[in-house]
């Protein structure tokens, strides 16, 4: 069995694929924020054409043409929209802002605008059901209807990741495969987008798990590297994709040049006083762990764009804007703009002022962060996507 703690991404499928020159993006998870922050980003990415099917030309080299978008939970909500919406795009098409603003942008705000899942209604699901069940419902009424993987668009691939709570590793879903390289994969798989979307947000414990039935005949023979076999095959049991990757960085890294990676997720802030209570002690350390997790995997990145082993760019909605030298930036004071990363990583209804802002934010981090680090002579925004609200 080969060892998987080679790298923080190596264990997807140890040995598999090679590195394309074509471009990869990432959009993390962390909620309502994570969605609307990516939001924005996408938004830019539009405008900028990084959406076409046009290879482009870097700094460093051949950048290739976006060929997958992969995402967790919060962002993969706003994946989920965008992929659904990508045939009406027409991407390489003149007037591409009018209707990603149609499209996508309007879908987003108005789901944006109502409560997913509150206490009381989550209470209420475990009773009857699960709070997966009507995480899932709410999906599938507010966004999605009953648009299947098979509704999404042949290229660029959307990867949507779960956490698989039975064998540790990740669990993508896509067009082409619902799949974990331990279990195996399930070829053309028709699960709902409601029900993918809903186990790459299962946040645990509350909206977890998700579960999954399959028929050992839908597998590929020999697909699955040691556990193909019932019940990991037959009812997989999947996690928010933010246990095992909240960056969504591990079916991009592994496979493409030029990495774009777009982080929405949760800080991580110094603690005074540690509760004796074995629960909120144990959340505590859960918490210890994944922001571990996540700097390594962070800095396996970061270095690799600084070798130019990787291009591309990274960026945070806690970062602060003036770390990105690209001319004429959009105004990001650094103490608004961190009013916003510390917003709650929660399914529960923004108001128009905070939705818009995230959006703006989003927008103006992935505009410095390609003109800085990816792309010479791109032009400046005038403005933000909403001016009256700013940061």
């Amino acid at each position: 069995m080969p060892d998987l703690d080679l790298s923080p991404v190596s264990s997807e499928a140890p040995g598999e694929g090679e590195t394309k020159e074509d471009i990869g993006l990432c959009l993390s998870g962390g909620g309502y924020r994570a969605m609307l922050f990516h939001l924005g980003v996408v938004w830019r990415l539009a405008e900028l054409g990084y959406l076409g099917t046009a290879k482009r030309k870097g700094k460093h080299g051949k950048l290739g043409s976006l060929q997958r978008v992969s995402s967790v939970s919060g962002g993969a909500i706003t994946a989920g929209v965008l992929g659904l919406a990508w045939d009406d795009l027409d991407v390489d098409a003149p007037g591409l802002s009018g209707r990603f603003h149609d499209h996508v942008v309007n879908p987003i705000q108005d789901f944006a605008g109502r409560t997913t899942i509150s206490i009381a209604s989550g209470l209420w699901a475990a009773i009857i059901s699960t709070v997966n069940t009507k995480v899932v419902k709410v999906y599938r009424e507010r966004l999605y209807d009953d648009a299947t993987l098979q509704d999404l668009p042949d290229q660029p691939q959307f990867v949507i990741n779960a956490t698989n709570l039975q064998s540790g590793a990740l669990w993508r879903f896509s067009k082409l495969h619902a799949r974990d390289w331990r279990v195996g994969e399930v070829r053309n798989p028709i699960d709902s987008i409601a029900s993918v979307v809903g186990a790459s947000s299962a946040f645990p414990p509350f909206l977890s798990p998700a579960r999954f039935r399959y028929a050992e005949s839908q597998y590929t023979p020999g697909s699955g590297h040691d556990l193909q076999r019932p019940p990991f095959t037959t009812r997989p049991t999947l996690s928010d994709g933010g246990v095992y990757d909240n960056l969504g960085l591990e079916t991009v890294f592994n496979h493409y040049k030029t990495v774009i990676c777009s982080n929405a997720g949760g800080g991580y802030e110094a603690q005074e006083k540690i509760p004796r209570g074995w629960i909120r002690q144990s959340y505590r350390v859960a918490k210890t762990i994944d922001n571990q997790v996540r700097r390594l995997r962070k800095r396996l990145l970061i270095s690799s764009l600084k070798t130019t082993e990787r291009f591309g760019t990274y960026w945070s909605i806690r970062g602060d804007i003036r770390d990105y030298p690209a001319p004429d930036r959009l105004d990001c004071p650094y103490e608004r703009t961190q009013q916003l990363a510390n917003i709650a990583t929660d399914l529960a209804a923004k108001d128009i002022t905070t939705q818009r802002r995230l959006i703006n934010w989003g927008y103006a981090m992935c505009d410095a962060g390609i003109r800085a680090w990816v792309e010479d002579g791109l032009q400046a925004p005038d403005d933000f996507p909403f001016p009256a609200e700013g940061v």
